[in-house]
């Protein structure tokens, strides 16, 4: 049932467009507690509400594909050998050997965080997208976060008609041998969000 109107147990309006279906359930008052009378501007502390489930009739659009956890966070860095020796020798973290990538013009060492991993970067090549960085951002910084999808096809298109841009025209193999893809800083509040494929 669905009023219009103000609720009396509730002490809100309901119309039509806010649900398909509610449940009012009693609420739990501790015996002897003195609720007060309603009011004032607490009175809803003061009085017994009801508490209010709601279920919605109409179906919820099924995604094709779904988020997974957070993979990695980059960190491009100006000197390599010194932000590895930081994280091994200082910090103690597991890191990996240096991986050179051409085709996406850096050279990556990952540390090893247990639930997740930094991806430290450095340029490689002229063309190197951490150059330009590095070159407004001379200390190095947050480069970028990985998330984990379960099909990054999907992904691309359902983000596409999302207005969602991508910066290129499909995936690339990252460093992980997996398909990847880049979305838009401005499209993501600033933030530089690669999706890899799981």
């Amino acid at each position: 049932m669905i009023s219009q109107g103000p609720h009396p147990d509730l002490g809100c309006w309901l119309s039509e467009d806010d649900c398909s279906s509610f449940v009012v359930l009693p609420s739990f008052t501790p015996a002897g507690l003195h609720l007060g009378p309603r009011r004032g501007l607490f009175a809803r502390l003061h009085w017994r509400s009801p508490i209010v489930r709601w279920f919605s009739d109409q179906a919820i659009p099924q995604s094709l594909w779904k988020l997974g956890q957070l993979n990695h966070v980059a960190i491009a860095v100006p000197d390599l050998e010194k932000a590895t020796a930081l994280y091994r020798d200082v910090l103690q973290a597991r890191v990996s050997e240096v991986l050179p990538l051409p085709d996406h013009g850096v050279y990556t060492v990952f540390v090893e965080l247990g639930n997740t991993k930094l991806e430290l970067l450095h340029p490689l090549g002229e063309k190197s997208p951490i150059t330009g960085f590095l070159q407004k951002n001379k200390a190095g910084g947050m480069h970028h976060i990985c998330l984990e999808v379960d099909n990054i096809s999907n992904a691309i298109e359902e983000l596409k008609r999302k207005k969602i841009r991508v910066l290129s025209d499909k995936p690339q193999i990252g460093a992980h041998g997996k398909p990847v893809v880049f979305l838009h800083p401005k499209d993501c509040d600033g933030v530089l969000v690669e999706l890899e494929e799981a």
